[in-house]
């Protein structure tokens, strides 16, 4: 899997940063994991620190494809950095699942390119609006992740 889309020059500010935005993400996850989201578009991405090796949860918006795969955004709303989540993604990526509604996923991460990101970004877009605007905040090509389910975990 090749995730490897540079950080830009500008954008807006990293999320996450805040005691607050950390609580409400914490908050977030608690509920995705137990309940899942009113429209099962959000689930939690559990991934692995680059660095710490430790579990890192995140809840992010998703897009439902056929065959049970899932599509997400490294947009970190529209910061000029990708996300964390990223690059644990990149360092560890036969350690990534989802986490819904009760439900454990172990998933394989690949990112989208050319045609095939174009055609995706166009639904994305369509379907959630504000990614659009992310897109006009920062000069790095959000990257598209499709999240297969493994054999394993069907």
């Amino acid at each position: 899997m090749a995730l490897d889309t540079p950080n830009g020059t500008r954008g807006a500010r990293q999320p996450g940063r805040s005691r607050i935005e950390q609580r409400g993400n914490r908050w977030m996850v608690d509920r995705i994991r137990r309940r899942g989201a009113k429209d099962d578009r959000q689930v939690v991405l559990v991934t692995i620190g680059k660095r710490t090796g430790r579990e890192r949860m995140n809840p992010v918006r998703s897009f439902a494809e056929a065959g049970g795969s899932r599509l997400i955004v490294a947009s970190a709303n529209g910061a000029a950095r990708n996300p964390s989540w990223y690059y644990n993604m990149a360092a560890n990526p036969e350690r990534v699942r989802i986490e819904f509604a009760g439900q454990r996923i172990e998933v394989t991460p690949w990112q989208l390119h050319g045609d095939e990101r174009a055609t995706a970004w166009r639904r994305i877009t369509t379907e959630a609006p504000g990614f659009a605007k992310y897109e006009k905040l920062t000069d790095r090509e959000m990257p598209v992740i499709r999240l297969t389910p493994r054999e394993s975990s069907r």
